[in-house]
């Protein structure tokens, strides 16, 4: 997990943060990221697929990335 604040509010990144939150297995397979790259904006991978994320505070990203890592851990 990394997270960055930003010195300014950014067309990518209103919100002033910078951020990549990854969860993966020992082989480099991702299971779980969070990110706000360049051009994408705030999004999130679970598997193969990849959906936009609503940023609504560093505290409900944390939430929700270990919810969906959590989801994805009772499903193995």
């Amino acid at each position: 997990m990394v997270l960055w604040q930003l010195p300014r509010p950014s067309k990518d990144r209103s919100h002033g943060l910078k951020y990549r939150l990854y969860y993966g297995l020992a082989d480099g397979t991702c299971v779980v990221r969070y990110d706000n790259e360049t051009g994408k904006g705030d999004h999130r991978h679970v598997g193969d697929v990849e959906t936009t994320y609503s940023f609504s505070g560093y505290e409900k990203l944390l939430a929700d990335f270990w919810a969906d890592v959590d989801k994805w851990r009772q499903r193995r």
